[in-house]
């Protein structure tokens, strides 16, 4: 196959090979083999569908490009440096293998709305990809919600004991970020899904081409609007970086907790072995090294968001060389929330709960101390009083050793002389957690309701 560069006809030097190893992006773009292939085969239906070229001659350069993605497929096409990226290195082989009639294939179009169209449908598929597996995480999670719907533990603010709420209502709090997560991938899908293809290097062809054509036989909704916009926009790259940096941000909130929770000083839970590591020198430990990959690779997909953000930020219009730099921290962030949702997906379903070990944590910390003031005010007791008048309550308990549903009604009534014997059904656990009955609130009524709304949602 030659090496002789499409481009080649200005210049009377050759490229430095200095300047070939440091401009190629064939090492990592190839990977848009497949939709390049795609996006050409749909261009040249155009070309024989308008008369630029014949249906033969439409046929063989199909034929030719299928031979040349089985090649790929199979491991045997020889990448090139010295043709640069992806596109000239197919071409180049198409030339090679069918002679003149493959050099009409790029008839009406340039690299810079080729490529732009490439990226756009490689991203397509791998937001698709994403939000099959955000749906597949969703379901393990409610699954896990269903199975520890009544199973108390402590809330937490700032870190410290707060009130008491349900698993089942926690883990539906994770469920909640996934579907903004899906709605926003959702929204950058639908304004990303519009054809560069036919806005040529800056400002169309003079080929009477058909663009509504090609955008239909590539599944875009319409046809981009203005050429030198189309060829140099990146929005949705920067886009989709924001919203999966949202998702790892998400996913490393969740692995933060489990990370905590299966720690000998909380002990809530315990990950599957087949998800954890050891210690090279103490063999005691059983280390959560997912949650923490996971933590980890959040920094990794927030630095691709800043990467795109100052790649775009001073480019004039159209297109700029810069841009080659966009894909691999499109590749990198799609690869990397890929495998942190569906690592994710796996080891959730190994999770052991240790409930009792949940319920006795949630009985530290005065996590009823809310629901003493809120009877209070029930009594009559304005609500700043009340709150006056439980936190004396809960310094009492504090020096006493005792959480304020092991006092007596006697001790109690020392604060308040309205308190009676039916306090006691608010200080337990379950009172505090089955009073919040409400849309939204930690009650096991309110959670089942929840997740049967969450799987119609996620179904629907």
């Amino acid at each position: 196959m030659t090496t002789k560069k499409p481009w080649g006809g200005r210049f009377d030097v050759e490229t430095d090979s200095l300047v070939e190893a440091f401009s190629a992006s064939v090492g990592f773009d190839r990977r848009l083999y497949k939709v390049d292939i795609a996006g050409s085969i749909a261009h040249v239906s155009m070309l024989a569908h308008v008369g630029v070229v014949t249906d033969q001659e439409r046929d063989t350069i199909v034929a030719g490009l299928g031979a040349i993605e089985a090649q790929i497929e199979k491991g045997e096409f020889e990448w090139q440096e010295a043709l640069e990226d992806v596109h000239m290195n197919i071409e180049a082989r198409l030339v090679s293998d069918l002679g003149e009639v493959g050099k009409k294939l790029h008839t009406g179009r340039s690299r810079n709305d080729q490529v732009a169209t490439d990226v756009r449908l490689y991203l397509r598929d791998g937001i698709d990809q994403l939000n099959q597996a955000l749906v597949a995480f969703q379901g393990v999670l409610i699954d896990l919600a269903t199975a520890e719907a009544d199973t108390i533990m402590p809330g937490f603010t700032h870190m410290q004991t707060a009130q008491p709420v349900t698993l089942g209502h926690h883990v539906l709090a994770w469920v909640e970020m996934l579907f903004r997560d899906r709605a926003r991938l959702s929204d950058c899908r639908k304004r990303m899904n519009v054809m560069p293809l036919g806005s040529a290097a800056l400002a169309g062809t003079t080929y009477p081409i058909d663009r509504a054509f090609t955008a239909r036989a590539l599944g875009f909704d319409s046809a981009t609007e203005n050429s030198l916009d189309a060829v140099s926009d990146r929005d949705f790259l920067v886009e989709f970086n924001a919203a999966a940096a949202l998702i790892m941000v998400h996913l490393s909130r969740i692995a933060e907790e489990l990370v905590l929770w299966s720690s000998a000083q909380f002990e809530f839970i315990e990950l599957g072995d087949g998800f954890c590591t050891g210690s090279s020198i103490m063999p005691q430990k059983k280390n959560p090294d997912v949650a923490e990959l996971v933590r980890g690779k959040t920094g990794r997909v927030c630095g691709n968001l800043m990467a795109l953000l100052m790649l775009m930020k001073a480019q004039p219009l159209a297109y700029n060389r810069d841009n080659q730099e966009d894909k691999e921290p499109l590749f990198d962030t799609l690869d990397s929330v890929l495998a942190s949702v569906r690592v994710f997906t796996g080891m959730m379903p190994t999770m052991t709960v240790k409930r009792e070990r949940l319920y006795q944590a949630a009985r530290r910390g005065y996590s009823t101390a809310t629901d003493l003031a809120d009877y209070l005010v029930k009594k009559g007791v304005a609500f700043r009083d009340a709150h006056e008048i439980v936190g004396k309550a809960v310094r009492a308990g504090i020096d006493s050793g005792k959480d304020l549903s092991e006092m007596s009604l006697t001790q109690l009534q020392q604060f308040a002389d309205c308190i009676d014997q039916d306090v006691f059904e608010v200080l337990t656990l379950e009172g505090s957690v089955a009073a919040r009955n409400h849309l939204g609130g930690t009650a096991p009524e309110q959670v089942r309701l929840a997740i049967a709304r969450a799987r119609e949602r996620l179904n629907g």
